[in-house]
This record gives C-alpha cells, structure tokens and sequence, in this order.
C-alpha cells in the first residue's frame, strides 16, 4: 500500500530524551521539521487553524530545525488532554461478528446499524494512547482479544473534521459477548488504543473513500492472519458520525473518531503475548505495535 501523501503533523521525540516529545511536521514524509521552533507547542494549535494544512505548512517553512525521520521516534498524534471516541458497527461485517458474539446481543447490534442514531463510545484519553512501536494491550481476563483496524478522523475544537490517521481500537470479544453492559470493559483498559504514525490533514471524504485498510498479524516470524477492506464499506458519512458525536458535546482541545473496523478474525483466531500488529491504510501510512498481556 502507498505511503501518505500531502502534509503531515507527528508528535516525536529523540532517543536520547523520550520524555521531551515535540511537535513535528513533514512536507515529504522523510524530514521532520520541529515545529516548537516555530511557535507550535501542541497539535490543537494548527488543528484549530481556519485552514490546518495551510498553517502547518506555513509552520514547516518556519521552523530553524529539521530531522531524518529515521533519527526520531514517532509518538501518538494526539495531545494529553484530548479524547479519544469510537463508533461501532459502521461496518456490514463488524454488524454480524458483533451478532456472531452472543444471541444475547445480536438483536441490538442489528437494530443499531440501520438505526439513525450511531453507536458511540468513550475509548482513551490522550494520556493513555500508545503510539507506533508502544505495546498495545490484551486483557490478562480475556479469552479472545483481538485488534481492530479503523480509519480514525480528526477532529477541530469546531468539530470540522480536519485529517486523518490510523487506529487500532483492541478489543475483548468474550467480554462484550457475554453482556452489552461490558462493553466499557472490552474496550477500555490500559494500552487498548495505538493512534500513529501521524495525522495526514484534509478531509476530502470522496477521496478518502478511495483508500484501502489492511491488517497483518505475525506470530514467531509468520503471518498469524490478515485480512483487507475498504474505507467505502463504512456505512455512515463521516459528517453524520462527527456530527453525532459532537451533539451535545463540547471537545475544546479537539478530538479524534474512530470509525469501526471491517476487518473481523473469526473465533479460532485470539492475539497473543508477542503477536507484532501492523495496520495499513492507503493515503496515511503503517501502525506497527506489539502485543503485552495487561
């Protein structure tokens, strides 16, 4: 799949100093330009700008700083205090895995895709989110986890939708299917959300339509599993689920939405302590992550 094109914005830092993690911008995808040297401290500063990629190529042009990109680690794209939310079963297949889990739940999962009102959940805040190479979590109570690769939108303070990223929302299968109310638990736990490797701004939905999701899973040096969708199969316009989730909401310092996962392994397949995650998504890039047991 093809790498991102048109700018990005990053978090980062330097091997030698993890803790100092910076913003950065790239123009090209090989130098990152360290946008702290042009007055950029945080992503919701260009995030918030009337047009993003504009400003962040303005900052780029600016900044007195650059670095290889292989001379970085690149972090997740989300500042400390912003959200992270998701919505489920945009997906015909996500619907019926769903469905597959319990008979229990599978009256209400069918009744909530064609309904107009979407399924959204709370997933991380920024503080809890790994980035590209940061561990991601299975539950050490879970019988069957598995990752769930999502198209993830970016939000502005105003709710404009203003890029996009890649998004891995880890999930507990056997937790959600033994009870609906369990979900927060399936969904919500340390390292169960990976964002990276950075935002590609614009939010051209026709476009973005275009691009395929891929998922690979290696275990002891093998292909464990993949699997392959599109970002068309989503059901709802992205305006429809941005437009719900900030409905009686209010995200000052911006927020990102994920979008549901197309790409479901069947029952025989669950992650493992060691498992490395790689999700490809055209016109963004790769988040690669392995996998701990939490």
């Amino acid at each position: 799949m093809p790498s991102a094109a048109g700018p990005r914005l990053c978090r980062f830092s330097l091997p030698d100093d993890p803790a100092d993690i910076r913003v950065g911008g790239s123009l090209d995808g090989e130098r990152i330009h360290d946008l702290s040297t042009s007055g950029v401290p945080r992503l919701r500063t260009l995030l918030g700008a009337a047009d993003p990629a504009a400003a962040l190529t303005d900052a780029v042009r600016r900044a007195r700083h650059s670095l290889s990109l292989a001379d970085v680690a690149l972090r997740a794209p989300v500042d400390p205090d912003q959200e992270v939310w998701a919505a489920g079963v945009t997906y015909l297949r996500s619907k019926a895995a769903r469905m597959e889990e319990s008979a229990f739940a599978a009256t209400a999962y069918d009744r909530v895709y064609e309904a107009v009102r979407p399924e959204l959940f709370f997933k991380a805040v920024g503080t809890r989110v790994v980035g590209p190479g940061e561990p991601v979590g299975i539950r050490r109570d879970a019988s069957w986890s598995v990752p769930e690769p999502e198209l993830a939108l970016v939000i502005a303070p105003d709710g404009r939708l203003v890029g996009c990223t890649v998004g891995n929302d880890m999930s507990s299968r056997d937790i959600e299917g033994e009870n609906l109310l369990y979900l927060p638990q399936a969904k919500v736990y340390d390292r169960s959300c990976a964002l990276g490797p950075w935002i590609v701004l614009g939010g051209d939905e026709a476009a973005i339509r275009r691009w395929r999701i891929g998922i690979e899973i290696r275990r002891g040096g093998a292909v464990a599993f993949s699997g392959e969708t599109t970002v068309d199969r989503i059901k709802r316009p992205f305006a429809d689920l941005v437009g719900h989730l900030c409905r009686c909401n209010t995200f000052p310092e911006g927020a990102v939405l994920l979008t549901g996962t197309g790409i479901v392994p069947d029952e025989s397949f669950t992650l493992a302590a060691g498992d490395a995650v790689s999700i490809t998504i055209d016109g963004v890039g790769t988040l690669a992550n392995p996998v701990v047991v939490v």
